[in-house]
């Protein structure tokens, strides 16, 4: 919670999973505050001032009730309107540094108050500029003493006789945002035990009709074995389906932990409102339709009253666990225990996963289908698998991201146990209207959503179809080693198809080496041709392909083998079943696996091998490759160090972010600067840039092309004016200028063109040929700063040849950021050539990435061309855009 405080309120969970509303403190609140120290004890107020001082209390009351501004902060946590903490700062005299202080209501302690608000009174200072906060404790207040220890913060003390000087330094680095996940992960787990472990369950809107949606819900528990209490909210019955039913939520026995709603639109809110007041925590909302106002109540009601929320506009929720047995969905069948977790948007493609993943026969952990996502998301999802004790594999399908940044922190760790598959949903612009069309998904551009797959580890399909099929391999083979593929075929051509899959999915077909083919001749068949493909004929008997997958899979040289068959006359004859030779010794096989039958009628189906385990077996060889393609993506990633982020020498943020401000004071609503203030910019970040001269007459221009123009005398005449984006494109360029006469005659030129626009030109020496790249930062809407880069100069748009990282980039990203472009063997040397300065390329990168990171003001940047020689980089030109920042604080705690 950043920026303006005053207006601003949020919902987070404390530790246990109780939700407090976070927000400024108002002058209103005065005897609210009187209270909150008035019921203290005598000991925590002598903890609090030092002594038992009723009128320091008062006092302490009334300054928490100062208006709030840049040297005063004060935040409550407010529980169903009953404030029951306070944390304040008052800047000191010392600059960036301000005294805290911090108050938890008796009978709140030890629920994690203290150290939510002090989280967010912390992003407040750091916007504020405040750099240090510093507190006083009695020495013997251990608990606010280990408060600060435990933030994650660097906390030095200072103890004088009885009292201890805190020092808390507010750098937001990776240990404290570790710490903040950890409380994130604790308090979220334990709001979503209602709701995914629930001992009672109420469906309301449970009808009498037998096609009405929340029948279909209550047969689906009743049907499941719900092993907990079920009842049923319908005011004209007394029994559905078996189950007790009561007028309303107020009229249970007891309140349940999980409330299921298909109701009308119009009653959502209410029964929000009701299911709160009787101490009900989590809800799953069946109902579609709600207009903004209904939605909104049913949100506040959550907010006020302390409830998760699934939905609305969803398919419902599951949990397989054989002590619960929960299916609160209304899909056509039940899901089969197992250890897949499943969490979707679309309440269709939910329906596919189950019945898919139940033909291939792999079991589903956990189900929720998230629907319009008010609040439970992916982010929560990936949180309760990762330490549910049960899920393995992961299957997530989401048309947006509420906080993408911290879903990336959370991905990169789950991925680290599990794998994590998604479907890139709306890769076009077609694709991401219907996806806002129907949940309110933020338009994320291709590179962007990719961006986030590739860093986090997570394996991004481009079809339901490709997922399942992925999610067959990860199910039932290990890890291939590498992108070494066999491929085995009893048909020349169909070994033809598999090699052409595997190439075009990324994989290498390797030639076998001496002794591999030694022993493979040695038990096949005359005739057949161990290259690879190893073409095993038709002759190939039951044994001999099965001693030729053993072998193969046992050796080094290869990390998966790819089986190709089709049925013969001769495997009839001989009764020999060559399926069987596949799946007869997975136990035993180091490598991978995967069987491909032209034959089969199903894209995909998990084969029972005889010693346990399975085989998936494709019908075409591309759903094969490509499975195992994403297998050999996931295990160089696991192989991959996290990265390191690196601070470029000789940066300066605190003056680019002081320049930034200057211009937004004479241009409020932001726009593109001009060359002195994007030159100013770039230079607090080191980053090289051609000598330049601005120019606002005709005899200006020439004499700084005669100042500029190096050995040859040649320079090149941009136009300018507030605006101008694209030069190229407005032939506001002139180039290979020699002389007075040429200089003369492109600035008449361009100002007789463009008059009424140009303010000026910026006169450059023409640079030397090298490859022409592109760098720049995009502050993308939802994920933060995204960091491009890839082939620049004219042919940019033309050849789209660009790759993406979202910022802070570590090494790792920045050697992602320049291998990926087709462009890469260019600056790696190609045909001979002498590679490009690498180490200058990436230490651009990484000075791009510092800026986007420290520089909010910074909308965008286009460093185009950036011209690269093997003795250097230089950029020729470069836009920026300012607009006024909108501090946000993309870690801090807080529902959606």
């Amino acid at each position: 919670m950043t920026g303006d405080l005053s207006s601003s309120a949020i919902h987070a969970l404390l530790a246990d999973g109780t939700t407090v509303r976070v927000r400024a403190v108002e002058p209103e609140d005065r005897d609210q505050l009187h209270r909150l120290y008035a019921r203290m004890s005598p000991e925590n107020l002598r903890m609090r001032f030092f002594a038992v001082s009723p009128r320091s209390a008062a006092l302490a009351a009334d300054h928490a009730c100062t208006p709030s501004g840049p040297g005063h902060r004060a935040l409550a946590a407010e529980l169903q309107g009953r404030i029951i903490g306070l944390a304040e700062y008052d800047a000191c005299d010392e600059r960036g540094s301000a005294e805290l202080a911090v108050a938890v209501a008796d009978g709140q302690h030890h629920r994690g108050v203290g150290t939510l608000l002090v989280e967010h009174l912390a992003s407040a200072a750091r916007a504020d500029g405040i750099t240090l906060f510093l507190a006083d404790a009695l020495s013997e207040n251990a608990e606010v003493l280990r408060l600060f220890s435990d933030l994650g913060l660097r906390v030095t003390r200072r103890t004088d006789g009885p009292e201890t000087r805190c020092t808390i330094a507010l750098d937001q680095d990776d240990a404290y945002l570790r710490a903040v996940e950890k409380r994130g992960r604790t308090a979220d787990l334990a709001s979503m035990e209602p709701l995914f472990r629930p001992r009672s369950v109420a469906v309301v809107g449970a009808g009498r009709r037998p096609g009405s949606v929340g029948r279909a819900v209550l047969r689906h528990l009743r049907t499941s074995g719900f092993t907990g209490r079920l009842f049923a909210v319908n005011p004209h019955a007394h029994a559905l389906l078996g189950v007790p039913s009561y007028p309303a939520v107020a009229a249970l026995p007891f309140p349940p932990d999980l409330v299921v709603v298909a109701t009308p639109a119009t009653a959502v809110p209410t029964v929000a409102e009701e299911a709160g007041e009787a101490g009900v925590h989590a809800m799953v909302v069946l109902s579609a339709g709600l207009d903004p106002v209904q939605a909104q109540a049913l949100l506040t009601a959550c907010r006020t009253h302390g409830i998760r929320l699934v939905g609305p506009n969803c398919l419902g929720v599951a949990n397989t666990d054989p002590a619960l047995r929960m299916d609160a969905t209304f899909a056509a069948g039940h899901p089969r225990p197992g250890t897949a977790g499943i969490g979707v948007q679309s309440g269709g493609v939910g329906i596919a996963l189950l019945e898919g993943l139940a033909r291939l026969g792999v079991g589903v952990s956990t189900f929720a289908s998230l629907g319009d996502k008010y609040d439970v998301s992916g982010n929560d999802m990936l949180q309760w698998w990762e330490n549910d004790g049960t899920t393995d594999l992961a299957l997530l399908h989401l048309e947006s991201f509420g906080n993408p940044r911290a879903f990336s922190r959370t991905a990169r760790r789950v991925t680290r146990r599990m794998p994590l598959l998604t479907v890139d949903a709306g890769r076009t612009d077609a694709g991401r209207r219907a996806a806002a069309s129907h949940s309110a998904a933020a338009a994320t551009g291709t590179l962007t959503r990719q961006a986030l797959f590739i860093q986090a580890g997570i394996t991004a399909t481009r079809s339901v179809g490709e997922l399942l099929e992925a999610a067959a391999l990860f199910h039932a083979q290990p890890l291939p080693a590498g992108t070494r593929v066999a491929v085995v075929t009893n048909a020349g051509g169909a070994g033809v198809l598999a090699a052409d899959a595997c190439v075009e999915a990324g994989l290498v077909l390797p030639a076998l080496t001496s002794d591999l083919v030694g022993d493979l001749l040695a038990v096949l068949p005359d005739g057949a041709a161990v290259g690879n493909p190893v073409d095993v004929t038709a002759a190939v008997a039951e044994d001999e392909l099965g001693a030729c997958l053993d072998r193969l899979t046992a050796h080094r040289g290869v990390d998966a083998v790819v089986v190709a068959l089709v049925p013969t006359a001769v495997a009839a004859a001989t009764g020999d079943d060559l399926v069987r030779a596949v799946t007869r010794g997975p136990a035993a096989r180091r490598s991978p696996v995967a069987l491909v039958r032209l034959e089969q009628d199903a894209s995909v189906r998990l084969l029972p091998a005889a010693e346990g385990g399975e085989i998936p077996s494709y019908a075409q060889p591309h759903a094969a490759a490509r499975a195992l393609a994403h297998a050999a993506r996931r295990t160089a990633w696991l192989a991959r160090p996290p990265g390191t982020r690196r601070t470029p020498e000789g940066i300066d943020p605190p003056r680019a972010r002081a320049v930034a401000d200057q211009w937004l004071t004479g241009h409020p609503d932001g726009g593109w600067p001009g060359p002195r203030t994007c030159a100013e910019l770039l230079g607090c970040y080191g980053i090289p840039q051609s000598p330049w001269a601005w120019a606002e007459t005709e005899d200006d221009a020439v004499r700084a092309a005669e100042h500029l123009g190096g050995s040859d005398g040649r320079v090149v005449l941009k136009a300018h004016w507030p605006g101008l984006v694209h030069k190229s494109e407005q032939h506001a360029v002139r180039l290979d200028l020699l002389g007075e006469a040429q200089v003369r005659s492109a600035y008449q030129d361009l100002r007789t063109r463009f008059e009424g626009l140009m303010t000026g030109v910026v006169v450059q020496p023409l640079a030397e040929r090298g490859t022409e790249l592109l760098a720049g930062i995009v502050q993308d809407q939802v994920f933060g700063p995204l960091i491009i880069f890839g082939l620049g100069g004219t042919a940019t748009e033309v050849f789209a040849d660009r790759a993406a990282r979202l910022a802070p980039l570590t090494d790792l990203d920045v050697h992602d950021l320049i291998a990926s472009p087709r462009c890469a063997p260019l600056l790696f040397g190609a045909s001979g050539a002498d590679p490009v300065d690498l180490d200058g390329l990436e230490q651009l990168l990484h000075r791009l990435s510092g800026m986007a990171e420290n520089v909010p003001q910074l909308a965008e940047a286009d460093l185009n061309p950036v011209l690269a020689t093997p003795g250097g980089l230089t950029v020729l030109d470069a836009r920026l855009r300012l607009l006024p920042p909108r501090p946000h604080d993309p870690y801090l705690r807080r529902l959606r």
